[in-house]
């Protein structure tokens, strides 16, 4: 599954962006707020978390600037099953590379990627975010989440103190085909002959 948006293109990590995923993965300040996807130690293992069986309710997605040079990778978007397992439920994880922070980059990912999966029948997702990440709560509250309670506490891999957490849900808010995110997947009218 690919998406657009205005600056963006959303498209499934290859094994040919393996380095890439590592080097920015592995920025501390990106580990840090990883919560669903996991930080890797070695450039196999992004290529292993890269080539992992997806679903089209649980897609993820690299994040790419559309520019006319070489594509720059701007951070990485997914839908992720739950861990309670629950069929066809997803948790939304997102992160942006450190030179684009402050952008609106995650906004415009996070929304479009509810958006495909709203397309694709997905119902309400939900999202952690670290109760101090005030970045991460303020793109979720953007595009429809609110705060449903706590999730616990996560360790965090790069200074080990235990983090609160926040579980928030979609409110449903984000329309389904708002946006050129989606006019991949619209129907077209046949062309005139």
């Amino acid at each position: 599954m690919f998406a657009r948006t205005k600056r963006l293109l959303l498209r499934p990590g290859w094994r040919e962006d393996a380095e890439r995923l590592h080097a920015a993965w592995n920025d501390s300040a990106i580990r840090r707020r990883l919560t669903d996807t996991p930080a890797s130690r070695t450039v196999d293992e992004a290529e292993a978390f890269l080539t992992a069986a997806r679903t089209p309710l649980h897609p993820y997605f690299l994040l790419f600037a559309r520019t006319g040079a070489a594509p720059r990778l701007i951070g990485g978007c997914g839908l992720h099953p739950t861990d309670e397992g629950t069929a066809g439920e997803a948790r939304l994880d997102f992160w942006i590379a450190r030179p684009f922070w402050g952008l609106g980059f995650a906004t415009e990912a996070a929304a479009a990627a509810i958006r495909a999966a709203r397309a694709g029948g997905l119902p309400p997702v939900t999202a952690r975010a670290d109760a101090d990440n005030s970045a991460a709560l303020h793109v979720l509250a953007k595009i429809g989440f609110e705060p449903v309670g706590r999730d616990g506490n996560r360790p965090c891999p790069v200074d080990g103190p235990r983090r609160p957490r926040l579980l928030l849900r979609d409110s449903g808010a984000t329309p389904a085909r708002a946006d050129s995110a989606q006019e991949l997947y619209r129907s077209r009218p046949p062309l005139a002959a």
